[in-house]
């Protein structure tokens, strides 16, 4: 679901996203378990279809398990050349991802 021009993934809802670039950043952040502020690393990518439409937007994720399913596709910017449906499943800790790509046909 796009928030303004930010991705956000809802629990057991598929969104079928292009990315077009990306980047490993820090983002300061409150834990919400023990309310000490810490950095943590974020993947971030440029989206420009969302669920087969035309978008300029961003989506991030801090989760290891997800950074683990979609580092195989960051060298050479793979990704460019498939469309992913990500799913989000459960919170906290016991979030779990299922991660699906489609090739995209080439443009020329």
């Amino acid at each position: 679901m796009p928030l303004g021009n930010i991705v956000i993934l809802e629990e057991g809802v598929p969104e079928r996203m292009h990315f077009t670039g990306h980047r490993i950043t820090t983002r300061d952040i409150t834990d919400p378990d023990t309310g000490r502020p810490g950095t943590r690393n974020v993947l971030e990518f440029d989206v420009d279809s969302l669920n087969g439409g035309a978008v300029s937007a961003k989506w991030s994720t801090m989760s290891e398990k997800l950074y683990g399913l979609l580092e195989p596709f960051l060298p050479g910017q793979v990704y460019r050349s498939y469309e992913f449906i990500i799913t989000r499943r459960g919170t906290g800790f016991r979030t779990v991802y299922t991660v699906d790509k489609i090739p995209r046909p080439s443009a020329g």
